[in-house]
């Protein structure tokens, strides 16, 4: 591994690490050595890599340019899952300091796996992220991503720890009790899914406790894709900042880009530690940046698991840099192509229902989509079940209803309907909430 990987972040955590500071020629200077190395360990330690390189006729010494990259094989979850469970892992057993893995809900589950070097690593891009996102050090952090295999919430809690903050390791859950011990511990910052926090407002409310009373003064929200409204509806009932942080597993966890307080839009990609880019997810072929496709990341610093070119689902877009002007910037997330809902051929995300419902007053942010083929019809038929906000008449919440069902159709085209519920009815969420429900016949 080239030697500059191995060096620690900077080591006062109220300044900016240097790697924020390059330009963007230097970033991508770097980015070329950093590649080169990482497709000489990936196809010299994973037989998985040595094959599909082998098959693609492309070896590590291919790569003489950033460009080259696009020569190399995509990595899938499918690959990740056919070599289950240790099968993708670079080093020997014995280097692997720790193990993660996905829920395995869709299919058989992802491990990752990582050196102590790798933990490091990504405690420094953790620390890097939050206090980007305002987080200082020497606040408590109350933590409610859960622990465990999922990476959230050790990967957040080491990050917290790393920029010196005080961590409350609360998990997810057990609501009542988040909002006790906010109270009680007085945090200055909560890490958590968007929806997650919502329930804990809602929680807070039913208590009788505002959250602007409270200690909190920013919110670090990821896990799951979530709209500017959401923002907005967070922040205006906080009183305070909300911003995003990105991760996946199969690229490290939370803290592979982080979102500026000061700028609040989008998330950099530490790209000194990643690269990404962008793919049109039907031809495969690279898009420039500003164009909307699927987000590929490929690691630059992975010792117990590099990935190559894996393609993650998210859709997004890669602007330049403004608070950061050396690393680029991903838009907002605006839903991943594995959650894409076809309806009567149009396609619909619940990003995109989120954010026009949130922008009728009457319409509460908790709505399920409920796909189903009536007996004896060919057509699919979509239905949203929604939560009026309180004080919202059964009239009013009938007029909200069809005019969020107009809006469907008018801004995205697709047909469905919309179906008031109960207060309180629908699930809300301990940590990542479902928002599709798929009740089609089987077969």
């Amino acid at each position: 591994m080239p030697t500059t990987t191995l060096q620690a972040s900077a080591a006062d955590p109220s300044t900016l690490d240097v790697e924020e500071t390059w330009t963007r020629d230097h970033v991508e200077s770097v980015q070329l050595e950093r590649l080169q190395w990482t497709l000489r360990h990936a196809y010299g330690n994973v037989p998985l890599y040595r094959r599909k390189f082998d098959d693609a006729g492309v070896r590590p010494e291919d790569l003489r340019s950033l460009a080259d990259l696009a020569l190399f094989p995509f990595t899938t979850k499918e690959d990740l899952r056919s070599v289950y469970p240790f099968g993708m892992f670079a080093v020997p057993q014995a280097q692997v300091a720790r193990v993660h893995a996905s829920s395995g809900t869709t299919g058989q589950p992802t491990v990752v796996g990582y050196t102590a070097g790798d933990l490091d690593r990504w405690a420094s891009l953790v620390a890097r992220s939050l206090r980007a996102s305002g987080v200082k050090a020497g606040w408590k952090v109350h933590n409610a991503y859960g622990y465990g295999l999922f990476t959230g919430g050790l990967g957040a809690h080491a990050g917290a720890e790393r920029l010196g903050c005080t961590v409350i390791p609360i998990s997810g859950g057990q609501t009542e009790r988040q909002v006790q011990l906010i109270r009680d511990f007085e945090p200055d910052a909560i890490l958590a899914t968007p929806t997650y926090l919502l329930t804990i407002l809602d929680a807070m409310a039913a208590a009788g406790t505002d959250p602007r009373s409270t200690s909190l003064k920013t919110a670090v929200l990821g896990a799951e894709p979530w709209t500017e409204g959401m923002r907005q509806e967070l922040e205006g009932r906080m009183g305070f900042d909300a911003c995003d942080i990105y991760g996946l597993s199969e690229v490290m966890g939370p803290g592979v880009a982080g979102e500026c307080v000061e700028s609040k839009d989008g998330s950099h990609v530490w790209e000194d530690h990643f690269r990404p880019e962008v793919i049109d997810p039907f031809t495969e072929k690279v898009l420039d940046d500003g164009s909307p496709g699927e987000l590929v990341f490929t690691s630059l610093t992975k010792e117990a698991l590099p990935i190559i070119r894996y393609r993650t689902h998210d859709l997004t877009r890669l602007l330049p840099g403004t608070a950061r002007p050396g690393m680029r910037r991903m838009e907002r997330i605006t839903g991943r192509s594995d959650d894409m809902v076809i309806v009567r051929g149009v396609n619909l995300f619940p990003t995109q229902v989120e954010e026009l419902a949130l922008a009728i007053p009457a319409l509460s942010p908790h709505f399920q989509l409920e796909l189903t083929r009536p007996e004896g019809q060919r057509m699919d038929q979509l239905t949203i079940n929604i939560e009026v906000r309180d004080g919202v008449s059964a009239i009013d919440g009938a007029a909200a209803a069809q005019e969020l069902q107009h809006r469907i159709k008018t801004h995205i085209g697709s047909t469905c309907s919309v179906r008031i519920v109960e207060q309180g009815s629908l699930v809300r969420s301990s940590g990542k909430l479902r928002r599709i429900y798929d009740l089609r016949p089987r077969g």
